[in-house]
This record gives C-alpha cells, sequence and structure tokens, in this order.
C-alpha cells in the first residue's frame, strides 16, 4: 500500500486550466526543474533533463497517444508514466514524480 501524501508534501505548480492537453511546461519544484505534462485529464510529472544530452524535455514534443515526450535533441523518447527511454539513444530513464489534480490545482510531489 501506498503512503498517504500529507498537504506538505505537494506542491502547487499551476491551475489544471493553464496547462492545455498536449502541452508541457517546465516547472521547479523543491529544488527539481521538472516537465509537467497533460494528456486529457490525466497529468504527468518527469525530470526535465533528457538522460543523453542534458537538454530540456519539456521543449521536446508530447506524443500523446503513446504517453510519451520527445527530446528535441537526438529524438529520444521517454514514458510519461515510467520515465523509462523507449528508444535510443537514450538508455537511463528519468525521474517521475506523482501529480495530485485537487480541484483547479495541480500539486507536484518530489521527496
Amino acid at each position: 500500500m501506498s503512503e498517504a501524501i500529507s498537504p506538505s508534501d505537494a506542491v502547487r505548480v499551476c491551475a489544471l486550466g493553464e496547462l492545455a492537453s498536449g502541452e508541457a511546461r517546465r516547472v521547479d519544484v523543491g529544488g527539481r526543474t521538472v516537465a509537467l505534462v497533460r494528456i486529457g485529464d490525466d497529468v504527468y510529472a518527469l525530470g526535465d533533463t533528457c538522460s543523453h544530452a542534458e537538454v530540456s524535455l519539456s521543449e521536446g514534443e508530447v506524443l500523446g497517444d503513446e504517453r510519451e515526450i520527445e527530446c528535441w535533441k537526438h529524438g529520444s523518447t521517454f514514458s510519461l508514466v515510467t520515465g523509462e527511454p523507449q528508444c535510443l539513444p537514450a538508455v537511463k530513464p528519468v525521474p517521475v514524480y506523482e501529480v495530485v489534480v485537487d480541484g483547479d490545482d495541480v500539486k507536484v510531489v518530489v521527496q
């Protein structure tokens, strides 16, 4: 069973209405740079830095049907769910963070 999230663990990063479906946005949460991605009603948060080329993933293309984001520099894609690379040249995953949608508030948990 997962532990309950205390309100102090979740940091508000934006309103849900400010993030369009298919959009990625770079946010800073608890000293970490995070790519926030919305696909329909689902919101994902993962480390914003590509594990291959150290460039911003939030500047890449969101592949909604696959629930992936593509790095703009060399084309590696990363699962929004697991952070695992889905194709080369990246071979290392990026961290994923829990997202809590509380009404219209989007909150990210980084521990």
